[in-house]
């Protein structure tokens, strides 16, 4: 399992990705899950994968070949971000067929997997997709500025009480990485270190990329007062009275 969050917000788009694979208890690994593609002034293109990592590793390096043959459609040269969306779609379906066909009579390997796709093509603006092991897709509106794949549900609750679309980027980060540590406290599936991204709107860069660590002292610091916050704020509640009137 794992767990992947992306905000498209007025300003651009907020990248953060855990970095645990477990296949059972006594075999967790890590590996990156989020993927930068990036022509100067034209496009940046991240991915983010949650699900069978075969199958994620296999599209990914499916769709870095192709953008280096030229020749086909590919994400470095379609038009739009939506067109990109589809072709991942494609991508991932062809991968999931081919697999799922090789299996085993009697085995019951799950082969699916989602990724979420956001950025900027040049001619329009930043965007954001969440695409299904289908190969369909829905995209973030300004109502529905985010996407998580993966473990979502610890972390949900602060996104829903903090993230508007226009939301700067800095808070915005700050927002991902206390969602991703709910996350980290409650379910072992989702581990350190974490990689994360902000992609600021018309900049077509892709240089704002960092690990973070159990080292890192941002991440501890607001690890450690939301805690307290929380805690605090619990503390100060009114005293129990349920009482009628």
């Amino acid at each position: 399992m794992t767990y992947c969050v992306a905000m498209r917000l007025s300003g651009g788009v907020v990248f953060a990705s855990d970095s645990r694979t477990n296949a059972g208890v006594d075999h967790i690994s890590t590996f990156r899950k989020l993927h930068v593609l990036h022509q100067d002034s034209e496009r940046t293109l991240v991915l983010q994968s949650a699900g069978n990592l075969a199958t994620t590793q296999s599209i990914i390096n499916l769709l870095r070949l192709r953008a280096k043959d030229g020749e086909r459609a590919n994400l470095l040269n379609t038009t739009s971000m939506f067109d990109a969306a589809s072709l991942i779609g494609e991508t991932v379906r062809e991968v999931i067929h081919r697999d799922s066909s090789a299996q085993q009579s009697g085995s019951s390997t799950d082969f699916s997997c989602n990724i979420l796709l956001g950025g900027q093509i040049i001619g329009e603006p930043p965007r954001l997709f969440h695409i299904y092991p289908e190969g369909n897709f829905i995209e973030a509106t300004e109502d529905t500025p985010y996407f998580q794949i993966g473990e979502s549900k610890y972390g949900k609750p602060i996104i829903d009480r903090v993230l508007t679309y226009d939301t700067p980027l800095e808070q915005a980060m700050c927002c991902a990485l206390i969602s991703i540590d709910s996350t980290l406290r409650s379910n072992l599936s989702v581990g350190l270190p974490l990689d994360v991204m902000i992609y600021r709107r018309d900049s077509f860069a892709s240089d704002e990329q960092y690990r973070i660590t159990e080292k890192n002292p941002y991440f501890a610091t607001i690890r450690k007062a939301w805690s307290e916050g929380l805690l605090n704020t619990f503390l100060q509640m009114p005293p129990l009275n349920l009482a009628e009137e």
